[in-house]
């Protein structure tokens, strides 16, 4: 980690001089023209006057859901949005001060992506790359991107992807993500690894195709459990406490991990495949399909000596570990008729270990140290497009197992043209909770439960999209669930008054809850100018108050964009006002790497506000920002992202993305 700044210099310096392929001066244009000769087939010489026309749509990228786009080195709003810790538009997640740790919540969306619990600890994993999450690539000549960025006090963060093929049809990506930042509070360092490489195959005749990947991932901070005394040393902004190392903490010797490997393959292979006339269009084709994924990870928690803001404990020193194993096949037939449509029935097999080191008997409480057995599941999915219409369903129902019931999606959508369409879309899903609300052990008393009584949370959703290029895009969701699961302190517990104690625990709740959220985007250009609103309305209809959200979220970013220095260079600059109402923020603990419900402060109606200047030569974009410049505005400070976890101050960072193509 320590050489990365160096390497970013390095990397800088040779811009102007690694570029010597033919991509064209810079322009707010996403193109590239190369000239290559191609690969004479087997047994033949090359022609001469052969030659392949490159492009920048010859660098696709491909999804898991098979959606395919193309490499895009433009320099937007959207990607300056994006350029963060986790490299996904943070519009509805409030930062911790420093990167890497935890993101408070400001919208929810209960559509459940995964259709068998996990294994928890749900703070740490928002840079955890899950198997929706994996790019595949297919490339006409190796691409490199680089991502930089710094961080936080002694530092840097860096995704680096390398991709290339061994022909037209076999592709390879090779990925590594990684940083470390010290945080400007007391034993805030937070560091992470991610490792992914990928391939991806499509035999000669079409008919064998194969997506797989190997991911190796780990995240690993230090966690000083909040300021101790945020009220005088904080707050009330004195400038004793400017410097952030000063404040006091509560936690010296703390520190939690999530630690994973995943191996995934997904193939499938067409008995029957019939084109219309002469052309590779398909028309008909029957295949076999099958998706495996082993996935190993485990959570812990260490404290070099038990701490009274937990309770008691069983032992001096803290160890606490949660190890889940899974291993998940499907097979199923798949049939498509480019007039009827793609349809798909598959049989599952899910199976699962979740554990800890020993059973646990206090009294006459036993908690068990495992939760293991096998679900089967019988599912479909069915897909049709007709011109500018299109149907989308797909449903599994649980036939053996305890942990899941079933989930139907389902969706319809009409294109009016290229610049209007809108969706509609249902979800109804029932599975149980993370595995640990239903089962936790700790060496802390307060810190252990076996819910076998728990009920599986059911979800049914109902939501729009409406997208137009004259007046914007509106997005609605009307949810309610039912035996929703949450954290919150355990009322149980009882705690002496000169003791500061935090005992949390998991609950269900018995009465419905609904949700409602409307999120509208849009942006006015006059001239150079521009302004991107995105705007948020929330509301929760609840008997008790187990769900928080702010009501109203709001972005609003004016910039400039040009072209300078004879056009060789195009810049974006701006400002991004950012503000949500106040309301009862989560709070988080660090033991469990969960956020938990809270009622007695309520947090937020402060405006952030951040500059920035960014520019693109060639296919690189560089960024730099001052985040939050309007921290040191106040007498007082109220910027927190969650109780006693204050937001950043005031701070300058820069970075780059850069790809260059061989």
């Amino acid at each position: 980690m320590k050489y990365y700044f160096s390497f970013f210099l390095i990397c800088f310096a040779t811009i102007a001089f690694g570029q010597t392929d033919s991509i064209l001066p810079a322009k707010q244009t996403d193109t590239i023209s190369k000239t290559l000769k191609p690969r004479p087939r087997k047994g033949e010489g090359p022609k001469k006057g052969d030659s392949v026309v490159v492009t920048i749509k010859d660098y696709k990228i491909i999804t898991y859901a098979r959606d395919t786009t193309y490499l895009d080195t433009t320099l937007t709003i959207q990607k300056e949005f994006k350029y963060n810790y986790i490299r996904k538009d943070d519009f509805e997640l409030m930062p911790f001060a420093n990167v890497g740790q935890p993101y408070s919540k400001l919208g929810v969306t209960f559509n459940n992506t995964s259709y068998y619990p996990k294994i928890g600890a749900k703070a740490k994993h928002f840079n955890y790359a899950e198997v929706e999450d994996i790019k595949y690539y297919n490339v006409a000549t190796p691409m490199t991107e680089l991502f930089f960025k710094t961080t936080f006090e002694q530092g840097q963060l860096l995704d680096a992807m390398l991709t290339f093929n061994t022909s037209r049809r076999l592709n390879f990506s090779l990925g590594f993500k990684g940083f470390r930042s010290l945080g400007k509070y007391q034993d805030n360092q937070a560091e992470s690894g991610n490792f992914k490489a990928t391939a991806n195959y499509l035999s000669e005749n079409n008919r064998y195709a194969l997506l797989s990947h190997i991911a190796a991932q780990n995240i690993n901070t230090e966690e000083n459990g909040g300021l101790s005394d945020a009220d005088l040393q904080f707050t009330s902004g004195d400038s004793d406490f400017s410097d952030r190392g000063r404040i006091d903490v509560l936690f010296s010797d703390a520190d939690n991990k999530v630690l994973g490997k995943r191996y995934f393959l997904e193939h499938n292979y067409k008995l029957v495949r019939k084109n219309k006339d002469s052309s590779n269009v398909e028309k008909t084709s029957l295949a076999l399909t099958h998706t495996f994924n082993y996935e190993t990870k485990y959570y812990q928690y260490q404290q070099d000596a038990a701490n009274t803001y937990f309770g008691d404990a069983f032992l001096d020193e803290i160890d606490d570990k949660a190890v889940l194993k899974t291993m998940y096949n499907k097979f199923g037939t798949q049939f498509y008729n480019s007039t009827l449509g793609k349809l798909e029935g598959n049989i599952s097999l899910y199976n699962y270990n979740y554990y800890f080191n020993s059973i646990l008997i206090d009294g006459d409480q036993t908690i068990p140290n495992q939760l293991k057995g096998e679900e089967v599941s019988l599912g479909g999915n069915y897909t049709k497009q007709i011109g500018g219409f299109n149907i989308n369903a797909d449903f599994k129902y649980t036939i053996t197992g305890d942990l899941t019931g079933n989930v139907l999606n389902g969706s319809a959508g009409y294109s009016f043209n290229p610049n209007t369409s809108i969706n509609f879309g249902i979800h109804a899903s029932s599975r149980m909770p993370d595995y640990n609300y239903i089962l936790y052990q700790s060496d802390y008393q307060n810190y252990n439960w076996y819910n076998n009584n728990f009920e599986k949370e059911k979800v049914n959703n109902f939501n729009f999209e409406l997208k137009s290029k004259k007046w914007g895009s509106l997005e609605g969701n009307l949810t309610t669930l039912a035996n929703y699961t949450y954290l919150k302190i355990d009322p149980d517990v009882i705690v002496e008054d000169d003791v500061e104690t935090i005992a949390v625990k998991p609950f269900q709740e018995d009465n419905s809850v609904n949700h409602i959220k409307l999120k509208y985007q849009k942006e006015i250009k006059f001239g150079k100018f521009a302004l991107n609103n995105t705007l948020m309305y929330q509301n929760v209809a609840q008997t008790n108050q187990v769900l928080n959200v702010p009501d109203f979220v709001t972005r609003n970013t004016l910039y400039y964009s040009s072209e300078v220095f004879k056009k060789a260079m195009y810049i974006q600059t701006g400002i991004t006002f950012k503000y949500f109402t106040s309301y009862n923020i989560d709070a988080y603990n660090p033991l469990l790497g969960e956020f938990y419900i809270q009622n007695t402060q309520s947090l937020g109606d402060y405006p952030l506000l951040d500059f920035f200047i960014n520019a693109r030569v060639q296919q690189t974009r560089i960024y730099l920002k001052a985040e939050h410049f309007n921290s040191s505005f106040g007498k007082t400070n109220n910027f927190y992202a969650a109780p006693n976890y204050p937001y950043r101050d005031f701070v300058i960072r820069f970075g780059l993305v850069w790809n260059f193509f061989s």
